[in-house]
């Protein structure tokens, strides 16, 4: 038969597919030794199991029983046992971290029989009630969806009432009989007695609520598997609310925002951890809890300075304190802002704990891309509105909305404000550009979540009354509404009236030049790690750059190179009238004196780029687009030749243009006249362009300079039409004195160009990979189109997990770019491969080109720090598996 449950004492972190994170790392602190509550996890395969089949695999609960019964004999105590009962906490525990996404049942086991039996072996008859009411409170919402609002009007309103210590226990008792009543109502049955059919129910509710949409949101967001499952972790209850020396809390081995050495964390007296995270009401530093409670203090301090030697990395825990004893709940490596993930990780390289090669594959290109985002102007903000906890990093502005719906449906950047969020949030969470709440404090769930996805938030403003229901919060005598604009700084906690201007970031303006890397903490972390990927990476990195301003930003952020320089964006502007001429030639007289008018033009554009860029490659396209695109509109054109004839008027070069469009109108521009094709067919357009890479680079010589260009011809799907552009280019370069040798490649942006690469390359000295327009091709559907209309609704249904344009298609043109850089090679060993779609600056597809064997990826300037953090990563992971193989 199929095991399905496995006791704390079993497991250990190694196993986190089976018992998933919470599992395992609840079977390693037992293991170390640390003061875990007795307990056991039903394993994933049972949820898997579960959800498959509809009904709970056959012997899981015998399992459970045989498990519960191991856990009453070592604490003598009974679930169920109206003397002395034992209660149980059942909480979710996925592969994978989704906080607040999935469900926790605390206070399993309590009825009106058992209630009374914790309040005499408690000694406290309010604490007793108020445990029951909050089992009802979660089993209602948990298990049979009762909506929690409707048990908080009613805790709200005895709150109202009671006196300032608070509910007694006989208007507890009272709440619980209304808790009764509101479940029977919306369930259609009384509440379960019986406190293994509680623990049962519970168990299937944490199965099904990996499916909750909330859930599945969360997963698809963060790029989670669907078919893992969740474990079930059931634990003897420990109670944090049973007085002032009592109490629960969430902690950091080091601080998840901002990196800085140091234990930090909220507590929360008299309380369950639910109320922590969820942010109803405010918390205590943790030098409270040392001042409250100095022996707890130390004890939790050495557990996560030996949690954070044993897993080497950022932990967060939760803990429970019950009158006195500390108890262990969970630990976890923590979440963390991208700041702290770069400082962290140089921190621990520091220490010794970890080497520089796993420093680097702690962060990520994407963390280094929300490092350059902007900041703030310190000198342009005034008073703030309100001040609260800086719990994500971040300068985010935008209309104030009040829920979720509006979040999602808003235009522009909103910032979502609430009392405190809860996981039904998410999708509101997901589209605001920050998140204000007037509780919580870091470790709530907006922190936590916020810090997860690299939301800026503010936490725990408590100056703010934020009314919903108005749609309005109101600070001292300021009342903001629904569609105001205000700004939040994440890292102060400060929030703004209007909009606060901002400034570069410090990683921006270090990668620029403008600061020194030892001129602040997180820019030497940065620079240490981005120095280190640079040492270890085999992948080059240059650039997409048609100017040379751009080619010489580039090379500051650290391009080696120009790996795609668009010579169409050089014929527009003034220029545009040129084309026109050349477009509208009549016989070859004509086309030669345009060309010979635009040569010139040309020649010095590749000297300013050839001249910044000095001694590294600059890979030239030739002309690409369809030349209708350098004419105005058929609309604009039909619609002014219409009102000069309507106006008895000669429409003059205008009737003359709309002829011309009309003759080369095509019904899909993107696979007609364009590329290698136009180069062919419109005679002396290549031979222009190539002349002038050809003398700009004679000139560059003649000056001293290290010039570098490549030649690449755009579109080519069949092997003849680079030997005829070849034999052409060639000429052209034979007969310009003093140009240094220039290399021909081509642009493989075709399924066909791949699956045919092995005979290019016997025309082409490199390769370099169109992937934008091969995962059109591929996929069969336009960037634009497919952006604009129906691929949102792929993502939103699952059956695209990233957009291809952004994220490289690693089963179908990836196959293609492997083909290619295979069938290449093969023909021509010493062939060079880049990709220059913007593929290149997204640190996953980047990981994808190193494993693929390319030589360099080229991508958009201030991407290039991302895809040189991304390919240092990317050789490490590499190296490892090389090892593993050995």
């Amino acid at each position: 038969m199929t095991r399905y449950v496995y006791d704390f004492r079993e497991g250990d972190r190694g196993k986190a597919d089976l018992l998933g994170g919470k599992g395992a790392n609840l079977a390693e602190m037992t293991r170390l030794g640390l003061p875990v509550p007795p307990g056991f996890t039903v394993g994933t395969d049972a949820c898997r199991a579960y959800l498959a089949d509809g009904s709970v695999p056959a012997g899981l609960f015998d399992e459970v029983n045989d498990h519960l019964r191991e856990i009453e004999a070592r604490l003598d105590r009974r679930l169920g046992d109206r003397f002395e009962p034992l209660l149980l906490a059942v909480r979710s525990g996925g592969r994978y971290s989704m906080p607040g996404m999935m469900e926790t049942i605390l206070d399993i086991g309590l009825n009106d029989s058992t209630v009374t039996g914790l309040a005499r072996i408690s000694g406290d008859e309010r604490f007793a009630w108020d445990s029951y009411r909050r089992l009802i409170q979660m089993f209602g919402r948990t298990v049979h969806g009762v909506p929690a609002e409707e048990f908080d009007r009613e805790l709200d309103a005895l709150r109202a009432t009671a006196g300032a210590d608070g509910p007694t226990a006989e208007q507890l008792r009272g709440l619980v009989e209304t808790y009764k009543k509101v479940f029977a109502d919306r369930v259609g049955h009384d509440f379960p007695q019986a406190p293994h059919e509680q623990l049962y129910l519970a168990i299937r509710a944490v199965f099904e609520s990996w499916n909750a949409a909330r859930a599945v949101l969360y997963r698809r967001r963060e790029h989670i598997p669907d078919d893992l499952g969740t474990a079930v972790n059931v634990m003897a209850m420990v109670f944090g609310n049973r007085g002032p020396d009592s109490g629960t809390g969430v902690a950091f081995t080091r601080d998840p925002a901002t990196g800085a050495p140091g234990v930090y964390g909220d507590y929360l007296a008299d309380a369950q951890g639910e109320d922590v995270v969820a942010g109803v009401r405010n918390t205590v530093g943790l030098d409270d809890l040392a001042r409250i409670d100095p022996a707890s203090y130390r004890r939790l301090t050495g557990i996560m300075a030996t949690l954070e030697r044993h897993y080497r990395d950022l932990c967060d825990v939760e803990f429970t304190i019950e009158q006195g004893r500390l108890w262990m709940l969970q630990t976890r490596v923590g979440k963390r802002t991208p700041a702290a993930a770069f400082v962290i990780a140089a921190q621990l390289a520091d220490e010794g704990l970890i080497s520089w090669d796993e420093a680097l594959t702690r962060v990520t290109g994407a963390q280094l891309a929300q490092l350059m985002f902007p900041a703030f102007d310190s000198d342009a903000v005034g008073e703030p509105l309100a001040v609260g906890v800086g719990a994500s990093p971040g300068a985010a502005a935008g209309r104030v909305v009040f829920d979720s719906a509006a979040a999602t449906a808003a235009d522009g950047p909103v910032i979502l404000v609430r009392r405190e969020t809860s996981p039904d949030d998410l999708p509101g969470m997901i589209a605001a550009a920050g998140i204000l709440t007037a509780r919580g404090g870091k470790t709530s769930h907006a922190a936590v979540v916020a810090r997860g996805m690299g939301r800026t938030c503010v936490c725990g403003a408590e100056a703010l009354e934020v009314d919903a229901e108005r749609g309005e919060l109101r600070v001292g005598g300021a009342t903001v509404r629904a569609g105001d604009v205000i700004s939040i700084d994440g890292t102060t906690g400060r929030v703004y009236l209007g909009e606060v201007p901002v400034r570069p970031s410090p990683v921006t303006r270090y990668l620029a030049g403008e600061l020194a890397p030892e001129s602040d903490r997180l820019v030497a972390a940065v620079d240490r790690l981005l120095r280190h990927a640079d040492a270890v990476r085999r992948l080059g990195v240059r650039a997409n750059a048609d100017t040379a301003a751009d080619a010489a930003r580039a090379r500051a952020l650290g391009a080696a190179g120009v790996g795609l320089c668009r010579t169409e964006h050089m014929f527009l502007g003034a220029r545009r009238a040129l084309v026109e001429r050349l477009i509208l030639a009549d016989g070859p007289d004509e086309v030669a004196a345009a060309l010979a008018e635009l040569l010139p033009l040309q020649r010095e554009d590749f000297v300013t780029i050839l001249a910044a860029m000095d001694g590294l490659p600059v890979t030239i396209r030739l002309l690409d687009p369809p030349l209708h695109e350098f004419l105005p509109p058929l609309p604009e054109l039909s619609a002014r030749v219409a009102r000069a004839e309507a106006l008895g008027q000669d429409p003059g070069r205008d009737a003359v243009l709309l002829a011309a469009v009309r003759r080369m109108q095509e019904s899909n521009p993107m696979l007609g006249l364009r590329g290698v094709r136009l180069g062919l067919v419109v005679p002396g357009l290549f031979a222009m362009q190539v002349r002038a890479v050809a003398e700009a680079a004679a000139c560059r010589v003649a000056e001293g300079g290290d010039p570098r260009p490549e030649i690449m011809v755009p579109l080519v799907v069949d092997v003849r039409e680079l030997a005829a552009v070849r034999a052409e280019v060639a000429t052209v370069l034979a007969g310009v004195p003093g140009a240094p040798s220039i290399p021909v490649g081509t642009m493989v942006e075709t399924p066909r160009a791949a699956l045919t690469a092995g005979p290019i390359a016997g025309q082409a000295e490199f390769f370099s990979l169109g992937t934008n327009d091969l995962t059109q091709t591929t996929w069969a559907f336009s960037r634009d189109d497919g952006e604009g209309s129906f691929l949102g609704e792929y993502l939103d249904r699952g059956i695209v997990e990233t957009s291809p344009f952004e994220t490289l298609d690693a089963a179908g043109v990836g196959r293609l770019v492997r083909l290619a850089v295979t069938e290449g090679r093969a023909a021509r060993p010493e062939l060079t491969v880049g990709v220059c779609g913007e593929h290149g600056g997204d640190p996953e597809s980047v990981e994808f080109f190193a494993g693929a064997g390319l030589d360099y990826v080229s991508c958009s300037p201030y991407r290039v720090p991302i895809a040189r953090l991304a390919a240092g990563r990317a050789a490490v992971a590499r190296a490892c598996a090389d090892s593993d193989a050995r």
